[in-house]
């Protein structure tokens, strides 16, 4: 008896290298072969392989069914028996099903071979014999499959496993097979050159477990991700290598591109940069544009790719006639052609084409017609190389809003995202119209950017279905700002706000501000749909503590304090669709007073010691206030705009009760301009001006207190550090040198220097925001450049604090300046002092307001003795008044936000071009935040 056996082991023992050389020339596992040594995954041990350690899994060939065997020879023998041994999991009758065996029929070799193969083509079997081919009692005998324990990836670290395991079929407790484990290397290959690591290399090993069960392990060679070393363009002439290298969104691997992502080689990337060069030729009318071929060769080390461009650029063509066509009633076509941007005679430019259908299109949504439909009609005259144009405007009915969709609004209610709507159901479709509640849908900030409501058709041909579907994003913010500053030294501001409080639009913030100069807590609410009508409303309640310093050597001293408490109440109302009025209500308590050491004995303000201006603060008072806004905001978005502008006037009045009378005016405006290019520029202007309703004052005394007048410095103005600009007080010690000569000291901690504030300021800000590439938007970085001026004055100049003796030397003609002797004065009767030798047997060394003799406080002068004064001493210094000027102050500067990964982070590098003498600059300023 003859036994006819084929084990998978042993029957793919021979075709192992011709597997190997298939898998080598198929495009999804070209370069797949290998491995890397990596950590290990898949949770708890491997099992035991009985046999040691992993096998590498022999890769077969597709499997492939054999043709149908007939068996025509008369002298062939039949089945008597047919039985199946070794199966398991499986039925006999189902093994059996697989094949043509059948007991009756007749075989031969071929009909047995072919019930081999059948078998093992289901991918059920391991082995399979075939025994009593001689006596034709058949028995198949089969060795299933073993059962797939677990799937273990080695070796991945720039994939995460739930990524690969998503896109592999093999699965525990499913049945392995050498097809599927081929398909999955298949897979993982195709998944590493999509994130561009075409070197990628898997090897599939498989551990033998009891109960015919085997863990499978892929181990991952990552290998490094393949570069574009070159980009090779042949047949330009025009335009050099470089500048269309530029239009690309791939990009050769340099030092300078380190950060960016698309110098990795992408075939998607490829199509689109054809596209990218064939736009820029058609928008420099170059109408015949176009790419021959486009060719990427990996290196043999596959480790970058060489990418060969060739390209026909054509002739150049001018506009012909340019004409519309319209079967729209509504729109005649010579006159809407005589306001198109395009005229006859200028270099062809495609994008000015499609911009141009654009715009009929949305003239036509202006009126009504939500589907028309524009078409570009081409006349290419290549003799005279121009291409005249005719717009066709097809007919189309007006259109109405059948419905409105509002979807992906999990977190907030449908009614915030409706009532930013300007079109109703059942209204006429306005193009206009839908872009500006797209606007008001993205200046609410709770959407992700880039939002636009789409429009479809409806029910009939009239009718139009918009579908704003928003996708959520975190509307709380965690910010944390810190800096340092030579007046402050380290600063720390911390506030969290979240502006869709319950989903209602509703905002609710709070924030804590602390420094060696400045503590505050400030609560606020906003609501800005009361009652469900388009009426605002909220309020603050807060309390700052500030606190004035100055050194004097090493030892910091404080001037002044100010703490406020106070709250203020705000409502507003829409005027049009532009034009908002806001109006308010403060009362505010402000507590200012003097450190001890500035405070005679008497209780009374040591002006030579605090400054007349510091005096003139101290007091307790109310300040009760009423004001408006006239605001005006076309801006496409509150939080980043492009496009648009803003204008508002404020004012607000003092002396609605309380102790404080003033009015104080500002004007605030700003406009955005796309530049193109993904460039946005921006300018800001704004001023203010405070005018005093109280009395005259004394001379030296300005009618606003230093503590209700405007400030200018950081974070306002760049380059310059906190209340930096404007009117001042500077108080400089003197010194001696080496050679003993009286000078000024030059240390900034030693001179006082009391920002008085003005009563009148300007601001200018001109700035540009940069585009970079997508490797860097990626990271988030925005960086932009600006210029700003602006000035801070208006305040009456304080009164000298006091007049220094002076001496000249004779024979140096040195002048030099005497320290300032004052009598001390009694702190009850605010009589001079006097002190008693200590040769009095009585009173020997007290003090008394007697200049001869002794006597109590009050009482009568007894005695004889001849007493001195007691005096105090002033060390000079040079006090100046300065900066008290509209000269204009300039700086430039760069800034960056970045959406770093501990939140958004914002630094400034601003130097100071011109400065008025007194001015504190500041080179670096930073801050950071998060979001939840």
């Amino acid at each position: 008896m003859t036994a006819i056996k084929v084990s998978t082991f042993g029957k793919h023992a021979l075709v192992t290298l011709l597997a190997g050389t298939v898998l080598s020339t198929m495009p999804s596992a070209a370069d797949a072969q290998g491995g890397m040594r990596g950590g290990h995954r898949g949770g708890g041990q491997r099992g035991a392989d009985p046999r040691g350690a992993a096998q590498p899994i022999p890769m077969p060939p597709a499997p492939t069914t054999g043709a149908a065997v007939v068996v025509s020879d008369p002298n062939a023998k039949k089945i008597l028996t047919l039985r199946v041994e070794g199966s398991q999991r499986i039925e006999p009758e189902t093994v059996l099903s697989y094949t043509r065996l059948r007991v009756g029929i007749a075989y031969n070799n071929e009909l047995l071979d072919q019930a081999i193969k059948d078998l093992l083509a289901s991918d059920l079997f391991a082995d399979v014999s075939i025994s009593g081919v001689e006596s034709g009692n058949i028995v198949l005998r089969v060795r299933e499959n073993p059962i797939i324990n677990r799937v273990i990836l080695e070796g991945n670290k720039r994939l995460k496993e739930d990524k690969i395991t998503k896109e592999i079929k093999l699965k525990p407790r499913q049945i392995f097979t050498r097809t599927a484990v081929r398909q999955d290397v298949a897979r993982i290959v195709e998944l590493y050159r999509r994130q561009g690591r075409f070197a990628a290399a898997i090897e599939p090993k498989m551990v033998t477990l009891d109960q015919n069960r085997v863990d499978i392990i892929f181990e991952i060679n990552e290998g490094p991700k393949s570069k574009v070393r070159q980009i090779n363009i042949l047949g330009n002439e025009v335009f050099s290598d470089k500048t269309l290298r530029g239009q690309m969104a791939t990009k050769e691997a340099r030092l300078t591109t380190l950060l960016s992502s698309n110098t990795s080689y992408d075939q998607d990337r490829l199509a689109y940069d054809q596209q990218k060069m064939r736009q820029f030729y058609l928008t420099n009318g170059y109408a015949d544009f176009r790419v021959t071929s486009a060719v990427a060769e990996l290196t043999p080390d596959k480790k970058d790719f060489i990418i060969t461009y060739v390209v026909e650029e054509g002739k150049r063509y001018k506009f012909g006639d340019v004409t519309v066509d319209s079967d729209i009633r509504d729109f005649d076509g010579k006159k809407v052609a005589a306001g198109l941007s395009i005229k006859k005679g200028d270099w062809y430019d495609a994008k000015k084409v499609e911009d141009t259908v654009d715009s009929l299109n949305q003239s036509a949504g202006l009126v009504g017609y939500a589907f028309a439909d524009t078409n570009p009609e081409f006349n290419r005259d290549k003799d005279t190389l121009t291409m005249g144009i005719n717009f066709h405007i097809a007919e189309a009915k007006r259109s109405y809003v059948e419905r409105i969709n509002v979807t992906g609004n999990t977190q907030t209610q449908d009614k915030v995202v409706r009532r930013e709507i300007r079109v109703a159901e059942g209204d006429a479709f306005n193009s206009f119209q839908v872009k500006r509640s797209q606007d008001r849908i993205n200046s609410l900030g709770y959407f992700q950017d880039k939002f636009e409501i789409k429009q479809s058709q409806g029910s009939a041909p009239d009718r139009v279905v918009l579908d704003a579907n928003v996708e959520e994003k975190s509307t709380g913010e965690l910010s944390l700002s810190a800096g340092y500053s030579s007046l402050e030294s380290f600063i720390i501001q911390a506030s969290i706000t979240q502006r869709n409080f319950r989903g209602k639009g509703q905002e609710l913030r709070a924030s804590v501000n602390y420094s060696s100069y400045s503590k505050s807590v400030n609560l606020g609410f906003t609501e800005p749909y009361l009652f469900n009508k388009n009426i605002a409303i909220g309020g603050d309640i807060f309390r700052r503590d500030y606190n004035a310093f100055n050194y004097v050597g090493d030892q910091r001293q404080t001037t002044y304090t100010q703490v406020s408490t106070g709250f203020q109440i705000r409502s507003g109302v829409p005027l049009t669709e532009y034009w908002s009025l806001a109006a308010r209500y403060g009362l505010t308590y402000d507590e200012v007073g003097l450190d001890r050491q500035y405070f005679n004995s008497d209780g009374s303000c040591n002006v030579l010691a605090a400054g007349s201006y510091l005096c003139q603060a101290i007091g307790n008072r109310w300040t009760s206030s009423v004001g408006y806004s006239l605001i005006f905001d076309s801006l496409n978005s509150r939080l980043r705009p492009t496009a648009g502008q803003k204008f508002s006037l404020s004012q607000d009045f003092a002396g609605l009760g309380g102790d404080v009378r003033y009015v104080r005016t500002r004007v605030d405006a700003t406009k955005y301009k796309n530049l193109g290019a993904g460039f946005i520029g921006s300018l800001h202007v704004e001023g203010g001006y405070i005018f005093s309703l109280e009395g005259k004052k004394p001379a030296g005394v300005d009618k606003v207190r230093i503590t209700d007048r405007f400030y200018l410095g950081e974070p306002d103005f760049p380059g310059f550090d906190i209340r930096g600009v404007g009117p001042r007080v500077t108080r400089t010690p003197y010194t001696t040198d080496a050679s003993g000569k009286q000078i000024l000291v030059t240390d900034r901690n030693s001179i006082v220097d009391d920002a008085l504030g003005g009563n009148k300021y300007y601001v200018g800000r001109l700035e540009v925001q940069i585009p970079l590439g997508s490797g860097a938007r990626e990271l988030g970085l925005r960086p932009s450049i600006y210029v700003q001026a602006g000035a801070l004055w208006g305040v009456t100049k304080p009164l000298a604090t006091a007049s220094f003796p002076t001496t000249i030397d004779p024979v140096t003609g040195r002048a030099t300046v005497l320290p300032l002797v004052q009598q001390a004065l009694d702190s009850q009767t605010g009589k001079p002092l006097f002190a008693v030798p200590s040769t009095d047997a009585t009173n020997g060394g007290l003090t008394t307001t007697c200049q001869i003799g002794y006597a109590a406080p009050g009482g009568t002068c007894v005695g004889s003795s001849v007493n001195t004064a007691v005096t105090t001493t002033t060390a000079p210094f040079l006090e100046q008044f300065l900066g008290n000027s509209a000269q204009p102050r300039v700086s430039v500067g760069a800034g960056v936000n970045w959406n770093s990964p501990f939140g958004p982070l914002r630094i400034d590098v601003a130097y100071a071009l011109m400065k008025v003498k007194g001015d504190d600059t500041k080179l670096v300023t930073f801050n950071v935040g998060t979001q939840f």
